[in-house]
């Protein structure tokens, strides 16, 4: 079976193809933008395909060269930070990218299964009656990066209306792991305590809000939740993919400076505050776990751990 995955260079395009490739009776095909960015690890298991989505014909070659049974469609700009500071290039990419792949598929005439993997930024501003969330909670996006992935999604149900594509829409709370971009927190905590072992920087922790409260998940069992979601999912739904707890940013940092063990200072810095940000997000996904049978299996501690070993194996790379 052919499988296609978007920005399969990506955080968790990569843990997902890597979770593909160890099920085994699959041919993976993965886009990336330009040659080069197709992670080592994964160099030999995979046909790569360059190709930047926002360009409609780019992105019908791509589809017509994998020829995929299924699509998983993680390419996109995820920083809600950088969505402030380019808000139309966060929509293009994110929203453009989906609806080429949509009418890619219309052209072929192919019929594919189609993961398009939103976030729970969709549902923006939530009040203490919207918890936990479901999947019927009105999407109120409070930046460009939810808007983007609201019409994303709004895309793919359409599409699915319209013209009959099997589309199923994720929408997956906060996921973390080994790998992740430094600017998002866990890895930008773990680096810094890393740098600080190594007495490559003072021993201060720059942060920012740490009273938030976050829904958080492993990649590693998000990204089996993806899968199962293409193997038993109902075309035309969505499913939030969460762990159901929530989890205090401060509370985060004390278990990864717990495991380092030394004395830091923690700073905040106003610099790495949103500009709006919700104080507590958690979500409900009893309709996944009801549909597929999905639950996760990795403890947080667990999480951290392994992302406080990755930084500190960067590090030492890095010197």
């Amino acid at each position: 079976m052919n499988v296609l995955i978007t920005g399969i260079n990506g955080f968790v395009g990569s843990y997902l193809a890597e979770h593909l490739l160890a099920q085994g009776k699959v041919q993976i095909w993965g886009v990336t933008r330009a040659p080069g960015r197709l992670p080592p690890f994964l160099a030999g298991q995979v046909h790569e395909i360059h190709a930047d989505l926002t360009d409609a014909a780019a992105t019908l070659r791509a589809v017509e060269q994998a020829e995929p049974a299924v699509i998983y469609h993680l390419a996109g700009q995820p920083f809600v930070p950088e969505s402030f500071r380019d808000p139309a290039a966060t929509l293009q990419t994110n929203t453009l990218g989906a609806l080429h792949i949509f009418l890619a598929l219309i052209a072929l005439q192919a019929s594919p299964r189609v993961l398009v993997v939103g976030t729970n930024e969709e549902y923006g501003f939530i009040t203490q009656a919207d918890l936990p969330l479901t999947e019927q909670t009105p999407l109120r996006p409070t930046n460009p990066y939810g808007v983007s992935k609201a019409a994303q999604g709004l895309l793919a149900y359409q599409y699915h209306l319209s013209h009959g594509l099997d589309t199923i829409r994720l929408r997956p709370f906060t996921h973390i792991g080994p790998r992740q971009n430094e600017r998002f927190v866990t890895a930008a905590f773990a680096r810094q305590i890393a740098r600080i072992e190594r007495g490559l920087q003072p021993p201060t922790l720059q942060v920012g809000n740490l009273s938030a409260r976050r829904d958080f998940t492993d990649v590693r069992d998000v990204v089996r939740a993806y899968a199962l979601a293409a193997e038993k999912g109902e075309a035309g739904a969505v499913y939030n993919v969460g762990s159901g707890q929530a989890v205090m940013i401060h509370d985060l940092l004390d278990m990864l400076l717990d495991a380092s063990g030394l004395a830091i200072e923690v700073c905040q810095n106003p610099a790495l505050m949103r500009p709006i940000d919700i104080p507590l997000v958690v979500g409900d996904a009893s309709r996944l776990q009801e549909a597929t049978g999905w639950h996760p299996q990795i403890p947080l501690r667990q999480t951290l751990g392994d992302i406080l070993d990755f930084w500190r194996a960067q590090v030492v790379a890095s010197l």
